[in-house]
């Protein structure tokens, strides 16, 4: 079972540095709204998918077959759950309550087609992480007059409700999705109202990966958001994306808070805690290390709402109710 979380979290550790990669791929995460390659009606199916590849979705979506977890999370939150016929090995490894424990579970990076299009799904949805390389991994299935659906990883807030909106418009879920959003969005808004006042900002650091092979992330990015959202500064943010770290950068950059979701080491908040050269910094001399929820702060979905509360309460315990 460690072996197993140890995988997992480095896979969530990759999705998150490559989906900038990934976004490259066409798509557009802007405050001002979707896309224009995937603007539709609430009577109209998406002809273009987030990537901006064409797709032909059929009318009636009743099987479907889903290859990154959090894509399952959302069309699990629009009531499709029982249309679900197939995931991926990280979402069987999540266990999700709902979901049937006798599903075919398939390798995103290495796909079985001809067991995939055995299972005969109206639509397939893929995250950008497929994509890394250059390599379809999914054309044959194209070919085969498959509607495979990519939906590469949103950096920012807005792009997170765009693809929500995406979902549930292919699928014909699209009150449920516009419920979601509306949620999302004032769960958000009453933590950035309260951020907004907050003008001693703390310095935070975020760790999404242990040292010695540390991982964070700069701007541009949606966790960058969510810390500035509840008034505080990243460390890395004169940086882009998600990010290699040499401990030393961040041992000078002086944090005041330190948070991380590493799940797969026993006890990730002593491990900062307690390392050498550390001793030094405002956040280990105040004992000001936090573990956020791996699974909504890696996941880009309506789930970092979950994330968001958990940042905002371990940075300003006294601003933010629990």
């Amino acid at each position: 079972m460690k072996k197993m979380k140890k995988i997992i979290a480095l896979l969530l550790a990759l999705v998150m540095m490559y989906s900038l990669v990934a976004c490259g791929n066409g798509k557009t995460n802007s405050t001002a709204g979707t896309s224009t390659s995937t603007e539709t009606t609430s009577a109209q199916k998406p002809t273009k998918d987030r990537s901006g590849e064409e797709i032909s979705i059929p009318e009636n979506v009743e099987k479907i077959v889903v290859l990154a977890p959090s894509i399952t999370e959302t069309l699990m939150d629009l009531g499709c759950t029982d249309k679900i016929i197939g995931i991926d090995t990280q979402t069987k490894a999540y266990g999700y309550e709902g979901l049937s424990k006798d599903l075919p579970a398939f390798d995103m990076m290495a796909p079985d087609t001809e067991q995939l299009a055995a299972l005969k799904p109206d639509v397939i949805f893929i995250s950008g992480m497929t994509s890394v390389g250059g390599t379809d991994l999914y054309g044959d299935l194209k070919n085969m007059g498959i509607c495979v659906i990519s939906i590469p990883s949103s950096d920012s807030i807005q792009g997170v409700k765009d693809d929500i909106t995406f979902i549930a418009t292919c699928v014909g879920k699209t009150e449920e999705g516009e419920q979601i959003i509306a949620n999302m969005t004032e769960e958000i808004d009453k933590i950035a109202e309260i951020g907004k006042a907050i003008t001693d900002k703390k310095k935070v650091y975020f760790e999404i990966a242990a040292a010695p092979n540390a991982y964070s992330f700069g701007k541009n990015t949606f966790l960058n958001e969510m810390i500035e959202l509840v008034g505080a500064e990243n460390v890395l943010a004169d940086q882009d994306g998600w990010l290699s770290v040499e401990t030393e950068s961040v041992v000078s950059k002086n944090p005041d808070v330190i948070l991380t979701n590493v799940n797969y080491i026993e006890d990730s908040v002593n491990e900062i805690l307690s390392r050498k050269g550390w001793d030094g910094v405002n956040a280990i001399l105040n004992k000001q290390v936090y573990y956020i929820d791996n699974q909504s702060s890696s996941l880009p979905n309506e789930n970092i709402v979950k994330a968001l509360k958990e940042i905002a309460v371990a940075i300003y315990p006294d601003v933010y109710e629990k």
